[in-house]
């Protein structure tokens, strides 16, 4: 796991200078993308090698982007914190690293994740082919679906079509997916991630 990584990284070293660094270094990485030259005067600064810095930084930065994505709490932060083994000056100064820089770190989050259609209005349309020469006793029933969504202020309309058996189905798998939502189960599920 990488957060073990940074435990094994400042061993040797005065741990307040590193953490301070590392957290520097890990969000210099989420602005800017990675630079091996600050890993370099990094592991010059911290007499150790480049290859270890990166490793404690990228610990650092999973902690603090998960722990951002997630929102958790200070106790929350504190309890997994806890786990790394360090001294509770050093898990207080992780924390107050992880409360700096939460807001900063989500923002970046949101504008690194892609950008999704949402959902405008919907119109649909029944269309039966009533007789034909052919076909005489069949009669193919589809549902003509026009989707409207938005994607980064604009809209689009995407046209889909199904039978309804396969409709049905559809709406049958939607109400038991909500149905699971309301268990207790996914309340403590969902209680969690918020």
């Amino acid at each position: 796991m990488p957060i073990r990584r940074l435990r094994k990284a400042y061993y040797g070293c005065n741990p307040m200078y590193v953490v301070s660094e590392f957290g520097r270094i890990a969000m210099e990485f989420l602005r800017k993308g990675t630079n091996p030259k600050i890993y370099e005067g990094a592991a010059r600064k911290l007499n150790v090698s480049s290859e270890t810095i990166q490793h404690g930084v990228e610990g650092l930065t999973y902690l603090l982007t998960e722990s951002s994505k997630l929102l958790i709490s200070e106790i929350d932060f504190q309890d997994s914190v806890l786990v790394l083994g360090f001294s509770e000056e050093l898990n207080s100064l992780l924390l107050q690293l992880y409360l700096d820089n939460r807001k900063e770190i989500r923002s970046i989050l949101s504008e690194l994740a892609p950008k999704l259609p949402s959902y405008h209005s919907l119109e649909w349309r029944l269309d039966v082919q009533l007789a034909s020469r052919s076909l005489r006793q069949q009669i193919k029933p589809a549902v003509i679906l026009k989707l409207h969504l938005n994607q980064n202020g604009n809209q689009t309309t995407k046209i889909l079509q199904t039978d309804p058996a396969t409709l049905l189905h559809l709406i049958q798998q939607l109400e038991q997916a909500l149905g699971e939502m309301k268990t207790n189960h996914c309340r403590r599920i969902v209680r969690n991630i918020k």
